[in-house]
């Protein structure tokens, strides 16, 4: 099963880092969520992208994780060459993570 099939996701920066939040739809999917989606898991799906670490933080109050991606904007808003310098779109790629 896709990520997308139970939860949806938002994107921020903070200057090299981007921080992606995923919010189940379903409260009772939230232990599934969490025994699935480790900061390992998400590391290995941004391979070429993150080049340091993926810090995972639990917020089970609404059924979210929040995700800390070191190094994985090309330096940030103001040095990126990137096209998408603040990451924004690193949730849509985030909701492609398989879950088995």
């Amino acid at each position: 099963m896709k990520l997308r099939e139970i939860a949806h996701s938002r994107a921020g920066d903070k200057g090299n880092d981007s921080c992606i939040s995923v919010i189940v739809y379903d409260p009772a999917d939230f232990d599934f969520l969490r025994d699935r989606l480790s900061a390992d898991v998400v590391k290995a799906h941004f391979a070429g992208i993150v080049l340091g670490e993926v810090e995972r933080y639990e917020v089970p109050s609404i059924g979210a994780l929040n995700f800390v991606l070191r190094q994985a904007l090309g330096g940030g808003v103001t040095r990126s060459l990137r096209l998408d310098r603040h990451g924004k779109t690193l949730s849509g790629v985030m909701l492609e993570i398989e879950l088995t």
